[in-house]
């Protein structure tokens, strides 16, 4: 099916839009266009202001858009915004988070070569999602890119990004030679009142995902000491992401992410991955938005 065949299916209400990242924008522009529904798949592009485009034709037509960040609907990971927000650890101090993996040889690093922020800019989005749920604007953000030896001419394929809040800094690192690859992902999130470690974050071999809890003082729901919490774990990455997009093209629920936290992110992103200096984004945003 070609693209202008989709375009006219009858009755057609929303599209997913998977293509080589430096399509995804243009690609979602003309299905903002045609006022079609979207899930895009991540990350928005290294252009933050034709993202920002895409976001505000979005909000003017109203149109449900949904990016495609794998942890969105991940429990174990809804679990500790869920800690965050509620304060369950008390006073955060530090988030680690990694996105490492050992796959894709010499063809992914030739991938990775086109864009400057490398595997942060292609991984490091998926993090930066939900903890810009939870935290919000970072003060400052810092990217160190390397590339491993022998990585193929241009590939920042060993990054890190630390983000700054007033409180809290955050260290996201994404490396592509990690030896038990995407199944030694983690997290660890600490504050003065406990602690979350999970890893890995995800695995799709039917075994419930796991975390482990530590509190000083315990709350309703968890006693004092470490607990460890078991997850079922779900077959499909993407499957309930897909059906809350339906129920809110239906109108049964709203959107859980707006438009002005994935321009948020993006921002974030962009500068996590070296595209440009924190802070000095003067390009277009979606209106409505509040900047701190």
């Amino acid at each position: 099916m070609t693209q202008e065949e989709l375009f006219s299916t009858p009755g057609l209400q929303a599209v997913t839009v998977e293509t080589p990242n430096s399509e995804l924008v243009p690609t979602a522009l003309r299905c903002m266009a045609r006022n079609l529904a979207m899930h895009m798949d991540k990350p928005g592009g290294e252009d933050l202001s034709l993202f920002g485009k895409l976001l505000d034709g979005c909000k003017q037509r109203n149109l449900p858009f949904q990016m495609g960040y794998m942890f969105r609907n991940n429990p174990t990971i809804q679990f500790c915004q869920k800690a965050v927000r509620e304060n369950w650890l008390g006073d955060l101090y530090e988030i680690q988070a990694d996105m490492n993996h050992h796959y894709g040889g010499k063809t992914y690093q030739e991938y990775l070569s086109h864009f400057k922020g490398g595997i942060m800019f292609n991984l490091g989005c998926h993090h930066i999602d939900w903890i810009v749920a939870v935290l919000g604007r970072p003060e400052n953000v810092t990217p160190f890119l390397r590339s491993t030896p022998g990585a193929a001419t241009g590939a920042k394929n060993n990054a890190l990004a630390v983000l700054e809040y007033p409180h809290t800094l955050v260290s996201l690192t994404a490396c592509g030679l990690v030896t038990d690859g995407s199944g030694g992902r983690g997290l660890k999130i600490y504050g003065s009142n406990g602690a979350i470690e999970l890893r890995p974050l995800e695995h799709f071999d039917g075994k419930p995902l796991q975390l482990r809890l530590t509190m000083c003082k315990g709350n309703e729901k968890y006693a004092a000491g470490t607990h460890k919490v078991d997850f079922e774990n779900k077959n499909g990455r993407y499957d309930s992401q897909l059906r809350e997009l339906a129920r809110i093209i239906r109108g049964e629920m709203k959107n859980p992410y707006s438009y002005e936290h994935d321009y948020l992110v993006q921002e974030v992103l962009l500068a996590a991955a070296g595209n440009m200096k924190w802070g000095t984004a003067t390009s277009h945003q979606p209106s409505g938005e509040k900047r701190s």
